[in-house]
């Protein structure tokens, strides 16, 4: 985007925020500090463009959020942002910086945490806008991803001495030691038999397998997933085709001419794609052969089920619920008793040696079964895999999150320590008196701890979206969704959920600004002074100030007043195929639809209070979307 180009006007949105910002603040100066702000603001964009609501802001909230969390504030030295006089924060928003730090960057015995939530806001509003970013930028996050595989190696032969002594010696033997009582042997030994002990009995035959949402690198599109032009001999050894890949023996009898050709084939390599994730760089995914994918997706559910239930991490680790670590971070900042941890690159750093290692054999043979050997660089060279399972892999997030789990808990010295960590993918809590320990096994097993976003000490916190500081919600608004100058389904939804978390914490200026953007390119639009507002899933916090009324009508077979609104509505694909793969995908996806509730609870095989597939012929594309004007 040209930096003269604000169609959005991101200036003004901004200015709008820092109005909303000052007004809050009841000061003599607040109207002066805010006309400085917009000054400052205004020549930044001019000579920087969106780089400095992107790049710059964000990164004086980093130096904000480290002095927060125990440390002196320094200012970034590229911010090209003036400093106040005698101070040591700048000039922009100096006025909130003074009521958080002294001028030689502590934080005050009793900080202004209303302005520690402004400043959050304003610096870190525009953190995660989906600009375009440049060639090298990709080749970083590239380079990122190939350095992490060569540095398990180094890793990989120091578990692989503990896992040898584990065999061989039935004593302790110290190898690289962690502290005088601890090392690397004994925390292997006893997350060993955690995950035993969590894992006994599991039966990962009895899966159901499925497809995952995903693009896969073998290149089957949707409707030819189901067709099994290839299947790994790696996987029919633990799962045979004919029980796992097929409705039943009659489509095996009448396939059978092309029976054999599916079968005994070598397995193919993931494929690494860029996708989009905010100005500052791309996220890597490994797309996963659809053959893996079908596998993976039944063996993560029944993990997903074992873990979240088991007596041992029903209250430690999760998967479908981040509100106990939310409510972790907010009693962390409030008492300093938890400490939040956060890992980098922790799905490449997961390697296989330390899996295998730890796992029970039979789980870990059954997994190993449907992962993938190596992954194609865009630049069409292969590269070994070393880690257990890169992202994109539907087994790398409870592979991950259960070893961090099992391997905190070996190191913990007590139990009220070992009911303190609670995990979710690479975000953990840990009482903060056993931070540094935690650190220290973590690192020791191959696992990089992001110190700049690890919060072990002062009063901030922050895991699974929550930002807190002294027990208060400080978590900011952040534009994520280009702004499109067209009618688009992707961007009308998310402004609108913007504009009504703005409302929410109080920022009506901008709540305004942006209402007034929607209200002249998309008409018209829902909101919660309709009758029955719940109908309406996609609408504002009041009523914009429409050009004109929104249409309404009665309607008499249901007895209900109904409105004309805009919704997304998904653009459905027809794409008959033969019956026995409609079947399969039937079978599928009804299991995997099922109340978790009404587990095993079936009646002429079928699970009850289930509405199955509207259709198995069709599906949908990302990006298809459209917006269509409806009466509800």
């Amino acid at each position: 985007m040209n930096k003269t180009d604000a169609s959005l006007g991101e200036v003004s949105l901004t200015a709008s925020l820092l109005r909303d910002v000052f007004d809050g603040h009841v000061a003599d100066d607040s109207e002066r500090e805010c006309a400085i702000a917009e000054e400052i603001l205004r020549v930044q964009y001019r000579s920087h463009g969106m780089g400095f609501l992107t790049r710059t802001l964000p990164k004086l909230g980093k130096a904000l959020d480290r002095a927060l969390a125990g440390h002196m504030f320094e200012m970034p030295s590229d911010t090209l942002l003036q400093k106040r006089a005698e101070c040591v924060y700048p000039h922009f928003c100096g006025g909130l910086f003074n009521r958080v730090f002294h001028c030689d960057g502590r934080v005050r015995e009793l900080p202004d945490i209303n302005s520690i939530s402004s400043l959050r806001q304003i610096l870190y509003c525009w953190y995660k806008y989906e600009l375009p970013y440049d060639g090298s930028t990709k080749q970083q996050v590239i380079d990122s991803f190939v350095r992490a595989e060569d540095e398990l190696l180094r890793t990989d032969r120091d578990i692989d001495a503990v896992e040898a002594w584990m065999t061989r010696c039935p004593f302790d033997m110290p190898t690289l030691c962690l502290s005088k009582e601890l090392s690397t042997l004994s925390v292997a030994r006893r997350a060993k038999i955690l995950l035993h002990r969590l894992f006994a009995g599991l039966d990962l035959q009895n899966i159901i397998p499925r497809h995952g949402p995903g693009s896969v690198s073998t290149k089957e599109r949707l409707w030819e997933k189901y067709q099994w032009l290839n299947v790994s001999s790696r996987i029919t050894e633990y799962y045979p085709f004919d029980e796992y890949f097929l409705p039943s023996l009659s489509a095996v009898c009448d396939m059978y001419p092309s029976f054999c050709k599916k079968l005994g084939s070598e397995s193919f390599d993931a494929k690494v794609i860029l996708v989009p994730k905010y100005s500052r760089g791309p996220r890597l995914i490994s797309c996963e052969p659809v053959d893996n994918q079908w596998i993976q997706q039944g063996i993560r559910a029944v993990l997903y089920d074992r873990i979240e239930n088991h007596v041992l991490t029903k209250h430690n680790v999760f998967f479908t619920n981040q509100r106990p670590n939310q409510a972790g971070a907010l009693l962390g900042s409030s008492t300093g008793r938890f400490a939040t941890l956060d890992l980098k690159e922790a799905s490449d750093r997961v390697s296989l040696v330390l899996v295998r290692c730890l796992w029970p054999a039979d789980v870990f043979e059954r997994m190993a079964c449907c992962r993938s050997l190596g992954t194609v660089l865009p630049d069409g060279s292969r590269l070994s895999l070393r880690k257990f399972a890169p992202m994109g892999s539907a087994l790398c997030f409870p592979v991950m999150a259960t070893t961090i789990w099992a391997l905190l808990t070996a190191a913990a010295p007590d139990k009220e320590t070992q009911e303190g960590i609670l995990v979710y993918g690479d975000d953990i809590i840990v009482p903060t008196a056993y931070a540094e320990t935690a650190i220290n096994v973590l690192t020791a097993f191959g696992l990089k701890v992001n110190t700049d976003k690890s919060c072990t000490r002062g009063f901030f916190r922050e895991s699974c979206g929550v930002d807190a500081y002294m027990g208060v919600d400080v978590t900011p608004v952040k534009l994520k969704t280009v702004w499109s100058q067209t009618p688009c389904p992707h961007a009308y939804p998310a402004w609108v959920e913007y504009a009504n978390a703005l409302w929410d914490k109080q920022y009506y200026r901008t709540y305004d600004y942006i209402v007034g953007k929607l209200r002249r390119l998309y008409w018209p639009v829902a909101h919660d002074e309709m009758d029955e507002p719940e109908r309406y899933p996609i609408r504002l916090r009041i009523a914009p100030e429409q050009s004109k009324p929104i249409p309404v009508r009665t309607n008499k077979r249901l007895q209900r007043r109904e409105y004309q609104t805009l919704q997304v509505k998904a653009v459905p694909v027809c794409h008959p195929t033969n019956g026995w793969d409609m079947l399969m995908r039937f079978f599928s996806e009804h299991a995997h639809t099922a109340n978790p509730g009404d587990a095993g609870i079936l009646a002429d095989g079928i699970p009850r209070n289930v509405e199955p597939p509207s259709s198995v012929s069709e599906y949908t594309k990302r990006d298809t979307s459209v917006l269509v004007k409806c009466w509800r």
